[in-house]
């Protein structure tokens, strides 16, 4: 991983942004030695999301399964069944 100061970051942004896009490599930016943000390309920013919208829904689902807030197929269909009309 790639790492910049923030001033770097300041006074080289285009040449950083430039490099981010074409490696699609985060680059971690620090401030007086510390991390401090990471900057990722848009697109690998979005799949990330994605995939989190997804492993909480699955999380969701596991949890409802454990306090057994699940419903059997039959049940299930009718309850689809009155959405869908």
């Amino acid at each position: 991983m790639k790492v910049e100061l923030v001033t770097n970051l300041k006074r080289q942004a285009t040449k950083i942004l430039a490099d981010l896009h074409h490696s699609r490599e985060p680059v971690l930016i620090t401030e007086h030695g510390q991390p401090s943000a990471y900057l990722v390309d848009v697109q690998d920013y979005e799949f990330m999301q994605r995939r989190l919208e997804l492993l909480e829904g699955l999380s969701r689902g596991e949890r409802a399964v454990l306090e057994e807030r699940t419903h059997c197929q039959r049940e299930a269909r009718e309850k689809m069944s009155k959405w869908l009309k």
